[in-house]
């Protein structure tokens, strides 16, 4: 017999296998029917798409002027030479976002990606191939390399890069693969709910249950937009989010409490104006307008305003300002 519901049943299992450094399956369970597939396809695709990695984005090759061009003494042709080096995995040891790094070879050497390591940034594949070169070759070129999400076309990089550098296609996504199964599972005799097992693999820029948080903090984010719907206010007109009941507060303390001289609170009082929002409102123009309003009590006026963090310099964004607006009609 079905039980009737007020909610949906919470999922309370989650494993983490590590198959190997750059593999590992997360697995999550009992989802009620629909829910599991709900959760599990949008998760895949940010795991695949904004799942943060490093990738050069160009390259300085001395004696070289475009990539179709040849460097005297090494055995690839420079286009090979790109291709290589877009495939070497980097990743930057420090917290920079970009960095720059420049390499010298001379004489014969078989050079790997490993011989790129260095002080500002670490190979992953370090047994890659990047180039040959003969005894009598000298081999100076300068790396960008940077961090990013997704992939990036050179042609979208030229307004980035230096003049005398290359453009690359960056391919910056360190997932190499992100896959999910759902299955069904038991519970309580009921065989109608679910569990689903991550299968993630990526290249060791980064790990993979990085990913996976990653990819949940990025959802989390992208959701949080919808903290904002408020319900609908009397007039059954949708209110804008900007600023909540206490962003709001402050904005809506009594001109009474704020210590002004009797002749300034006077004028602000016939004058109708009952809350400091009012007065942040306003420009100054428009409070030195104020009926019997004299120099004396507008100048205790802006030093109240300043008081308050209010000063000429402060400017409320668009939708706070409409929202205080609303909440001002409201109240007088």
């Amino acid at each position: 017999m079905r039980k009737i519901k007020i909610a949906p049943f919470m999922p309370t299992e989650v494993e983490v296998n590590e198959v190997s450094a750059n593999r590992a399956e997360i697995i999550a369970y009992p989802f009620e029917s629909g829910y599991a597939v709900t959760l599990a396809h949008p998760l895949r695709r940010l795991i695949l798409s904004s799942s943060i990695g490093y990738a050069p984005i160009s390259v300085k090759i001395d004696g070289a002027a475009h990539e179709f061009d040849n460097v005297r003494g090494m055995h690839e042709d420079v286009a090979v030479f790109i291709i290589n080096l877009k495939n070497i995995r980097f990743k930057i040891k420090d917290e920079s976002d970009r960095v720059e790094v420049s390499y010298s070879f001379v004489g014969h050497k078989d050079i790997t990606a490993e011989d790129l390591n260095n002080d500002k940034i670490e190979v992953v594949n370090g047994d890659l191939h990047l180039a040959t070169l003969n005894e009598d070759a000298q081999l100076n070129f300068t790396v960008v390399i940077s961090k990013g999400i997704g992939y990036v076309p050179s042609e979208d990089l030229e307004s980035e890069v230096e003049r005398d550098h290359i453009p690359l296609d960056a391919f910056f996504t360190p997932v190499r693969k992100a896959n999910y199964k759902i299955e069904p599972i038991l519970v309580e005799d009921n065989p109608n709910y679910e569990k689903i097992t991550f299968d993630i693999m990526t290249d060791g820029q980064i790990g993979p249950v990085e990913a996976f948080t990653n990819a949940l903090e990025t959802m989390n984010k992208q959701l949080s937009v919808f903290n904002g719907v408020l319900d609908v206010n009397i007039s059954s007109t949708p209110i804008k989010r900007g600023a909540d009941e206490g962003e709001l507060k402050p904005f809506l303390q009594s001109v009474d409490a704020l210590g002004l001289s009797a002749r300034s609170f006077n004028s602000l009082d016939r004058a109708g104006i009952k809350y400091l929002g009012e007065l942040v409102l306003m420009s100054e123009n428009e409070i030195r307008n104020i009926k019997n309003l004299g120099k004396k009590s507008l100048d205790e006026i802006n030093e109240c305003l300043e008081a308050h963090g209010y000063g000429p310099e402060f400017e409320l964004n668009e939708v706070t300002r409409a929202n205080l607006v609303k909440k001002l009609e409201q109240l007088n």
